[in-house]
């Protein structure tokens, strides 16, 4: 990613680690932050895997849209700006499914039912820190 200014930058200046949190709240979507932030990343995604651990995310940028061909498991997909303003959620997709958000930046790959223990809402702003 080359443009700065946006709500993924600390993931930056580090090889690995992070979390995300919800902004304000302070409550945890992810404890870990995989990346995927270059083409080959970014096209890999959560595939290849038998299940999304708990408590971590693929965090695919830029992006506004993506598909789950080849996934053996659902998972849940938050959609954010470059603010990190959440601009849709959709939750338990199944394989074999495609998604896009008008206005995302990038997006965040859950496992299933991980968004709605979180207590994500549309309009929540994610924090992404080191």
């Amino acid at each position: 990613m080359t443009k700065a200014g946006h709500f993924l930058e600390p993931l930056l200046s580090a090889d690995s680690g992070g979390r995300l949190l919800v902004e304000g709240s302070g409550r945890s979507v992810a404890e870990s932050i995989e990346r995927a932030f270059d083409s080959n990343t970014r096209r890999r995604g959560a595939l290849g895997r038998d299940a999304m651990p708990e408590r971590t995310a693929v965090v695919i940028a830029p992006s506004w849209a993506i598909h789950t061909f080849f996934m053996r498991f659902p998972v849940d997909l938050v959609f954010a700006a470059r603010d990190g303003r959440v601009v849709k959620i959709r939750t338990g997709v199944e394989p074999w499914r495609m998604s896009a958000a008008a206005g995302a930046f990038a997006v965040v790959e859950l496992a299933a039912g991980a968004a709605g223990r979180a207590g994500l809402r549309v309009g929540d702003r994610l924090v992404a820190t080191l």
